[in-house]
């Protein structure tokens, strides 16, 4: 039986357990998508995962979708990430950047009026949030092969930046019907071009980032998520032969890189999933999804018979810093207040409470950080 709370190499990191904290939108950054002081206080205080993944961060302006998140790509922002990074260091933690271009997932009004972008000019099903309500998605305009170019080069900055400013490497959100994943499906990708109409022509543009950012800061950096007929946000693979076509040779692929994890969404007991974590040369993230929420045995069992090596975990990190220590201990835990998931001030962020101050301050001591970054 492999032991959750002992440490494991990934990539470049060595970190201290295999629970990692999954990525979540929280909206606390300024209007510039600045992060703030409140945001590195957040960070700090869950450092006891083996590995945090911030929330989606855009690599640019253009891939701005939601209001107040975070970007990498203002000398400002790269400031800002810098008291993130070093907070969470000196709690003895690891931390990695999402880097998440939505694509058509967005609205101009959230980002300066900056236009949207796609693979095709299809607008997304449903309505984004914005300062004056609920508009729906733009209908975005298809990127160009020369365009192509640039949004890659986005990438490329914006993993620099993060290793500039501190953060131990980053994840590509290739999910939930974002850039990446609006390349991947057949639904959202209607091109006819070389970054399109066929299954592996699909993977070109999601290869090209990797292979870019892996050359920028090390494939040992690098991580990628990606969540096969998940079928969020108007990005369907519905037929399942069409899209293990596609997601077999994307993997293949990553593999050869030698990227530090595959991350992926979904039960990891079925058929493609497992497929592919055994293509996969590297270390394999399971989210099992949005319900149930895991909790500490489903977590022992998805690395014990479920084929992860680590298990991302989601609410229950918003609800308490000290997820791992209540973890070993048996303790209860605290209940998230979903109102309070998006935007808003300290309240719901961070001012969840550990169990005491003195189990906060010696559930890991600082020297478990060992060589993480």
């Amino acid at each position: 039986m492999t032991d959750i709370f002992a440490p494991v190499t990934v990539g470049k990191w060595t970190l201290h357990n295999r629970i990692v904290m999954a990525p979540m939108t929280r909206n606390r950054a300024t209007p510039d998508g600045v992060p703030t002081d409140l945001m590195a206080t957040y960070y700090a205080q869950r450092a006891t995962a083996g590995l945090i993944i911030t929330e989606g961060v855009q690599p640019s302006a253009v891939g701005q979708g939601y209001m107040n998140s975070p970007g990498l790509h203002t000398p400002e922002q790269i400031d800002a990430w810098r008291a993130v990074a070093d907070g969470v260091h000196q709690a003895g933690g690891t931390i990695v950047a999402q880097l998440m271009h939505a694509g058509r997932i967005s609205h101009p009004d959230n980002k300066h009026q900056a236009e949207t972008v796609a693979p095709s000019a299809i607008a997304a099903p449903g309505e984004m949030f914005t300062a004056t309500g609920r508009q729906p998605h733009p209908t975005p305009r298809a990127l160009t092969t020369d365009d192509i170019p640039d949004v890659v080069d986005g990438y490329v900055q914006a993993a620099r930046a993060a290793v500039d400013a501190g953060l131990d490497g980053i994840e590509l959100h290739g999910a939930n019907g974002y850039l990446l994943h609006q390349f991947l499906a057949p639904s959202t990708n209607q091109r006819t071009d070389s970054y399109g109409g066929s299954p592996q022509a699909r993977t070109r543009f999601v290869l090209e980032v990797a292979q870019a950012v892996s050359d920028a800061i090390g494939s040992e950096r690098v991580g990628i998520r990606i969540s096969p007929a998940i079928n969020l946000h108007g990005a369907l693979e519905a037929d399942p032969e069409t899209t293990a076509a596609t997601y077999r040779p994307l993997v293949d692929a990553l593999s050869e890189m030698g990227l530090a994890y595959l991350h992926t969404i979904g039960d990891p007991a079925s058929d493609l999933l497992t497929d592919l974590a055994d293509r996969f040369a590297g270390t394999h993230i399971v989210s099992n999804g949005w319900d149930p929420v895991t909790d500490v045995t489903a977590a022992e069992d998805l690395i014990n018979t479920g084929g992860a090596d680590l298990v991302a975990v989601g609410r229950a990190f918003i609800a308490n810093p000290d997820l791992v220590h209540r973890w070993q201990t048996g303790a209860p835990l605290n209940q998230p207040d979903g109102t309070t998931f998006y935007g808003g001030d300290h309240r719901g962020y961070t001012d969840y409470p550990p169990l005491t101050q003195e189990t906060a301050e010696t559930a890991w001591p600082h020297c478990a950080r060992g060589s993480a970054h």
